[in-house]
Parts: C-alpha cells; structure tokens; sequence
C-alpha cells in the first residue's frame, strides 16, 4: 500500500528566545495592514505576525524590551502591552499544573505553581 506525501509541520521561533518550536504551540501577535496590534489566538489574522512561546521570562521580556514590539515593526508600545496582557489572560485561564514529558512540572511556564512544589515533583 503506498503511503502519500508527509505533511511537514511549519516550525517558528519565538522573537524573544528564539527557539524554535511548532507553529501550533507558540502564541501569534499580528498587526493589521491597518496599524492594529492584537493576540491572535488563530493565527490566521492578515498582516505581520510574530510568535511568543509561553515561558514567563519570554512574556516578561517581550514587553521590557520592546522585543514584540520590534518584530512587528509598531509604533504603539501601549497596544503591543496591551496585546501581551491579552494573552497573560488566556494563560491564567488554562490549568495550573502544567507537565513536561508526562511527569514533571517546568516552572518557566506561565501556568505553573511553586518551585517547592516543581521539587517536590522531582523528587518524589
């Protein structure tokens, strides 16, 4: 039986670490032909897009460093803050406990609890 062509996943890198990660698992900002910066939880919007993994010292110096705002070539820091606030929200919303690779809890991401705890994880 022959198989069909593999799909190859589009891979992306985040504008502050620069990793680089699957399209899907990274956060989308776009800015619109008309100037407008917004999340972008599809990632179908038109215009310039640019991508953010959600550890905590990415979302962090996304805005300190104006690294987003760079990237999407925008004059408006207070929309692009607003944007990254956009997606703090969405990340507060998901489940605290997050797992890496089944077992253990990554206390960079945004959703995780205490280190102790992310120790005790580790150890136990």
């Amino acid at each position: 039986m022959a198989q069909g062509p593999r799909r190859v996943e589009p891979l992306r890198s985040c504008v502050v670490c620069r990793s680089l990660a699957a399209k899907q698992s990274l956060h989308r900002f776009v800015r619109s032909p008309a100037g407008r910066v917004s999340y972008d939880p599809t990632g179908k919007a038109p215009g310039r897009g640019a991508y953010l993994c959600e550890r905590a010292a990415c979302l962090e110096a996304a805005s300190k460093r104006r690294r987003l705002q760079r990237a999407l070539k925008a004059a408006d820091t207070a929309e692009v803050d607003h944007a990254i606030e956009a997606l703090r929200a969405v990340l507060a919303a998901r489940p605290a406990a997050r797992t890496v690779d089944g077992n253990n809890k990554d206390p960079d991401l945004v959703g995780a609890s205490h280190v102790s705890e992310f120790e005790e994880v580790r150890t136990g």
